[in-house]
């Protein structure tokens, strides 16, 4: 396969960290350009619909997107060497995010990482990995946690 444009979905992590090297590395290799995605978790509903949204609601949301590009920034810095990058920060729920903006971006490959959870968490939470490797359009690069990269 002939990768053009390669989606690295990050967070805070290690994990998110390994993948963002690793597709910075499939990047470089297949001369592709690259979209970092975060994902910002949308605020738990509100019990009164009432309320609408207020301002501390509205404030958290803009520190999060904030906070979003700083540390697409940051990865960027870290592993980009130059690779052209569009920095994608959207509020959704992981897997679904994740799904859309490779669709939207029109993304060749995916690369994401696992936390690696197991047993009850893993029950519980479910893997954003797994699913997204399930249901996408395109080819899912999974960096393991425990790899070494």
């Amino acid at each position: 396969m002939n990768y053009k444009r390669i989606l690295i979905a990050v967070d805070n992590s290690i994990s998110a960290e390994k993948a963002a090297k690793v597709g910075y590395e499939m990047a470089t290799l297949y001369s592709a350009e690259v979209a970092l995605l975060n994902i910002v978790e949308p605020a738990p509903p509100i019990a009164n619909p009432d309320f609408g949204f207020t301002p501390a609601i509205i404030d958290l949301y803009d520190n999060s997107i904030e906070n979003s590009h700083v540390l697409l920034k940051e990865i960027e810095s870290k592993f980009g060497n130059d690779t052209k990058t569009t920095y994608l920060s959207v509020m959704d729920t992981a897997t679904n995010g994740i799904l859309q903006q490779s669709e939207e971006w029109q993304a060749d490959l995916i690369v994401l990482g696992t936390h690696g959870r197991t047993g009850l968490n893993h029950f519980l939470m479910g893997s954003v990995a797994e699913h997204v490797a399930r249901k996408s359009a395109c080819p899912v690069l999974i960096v393991p946690n425990k790899a070494e990269v």
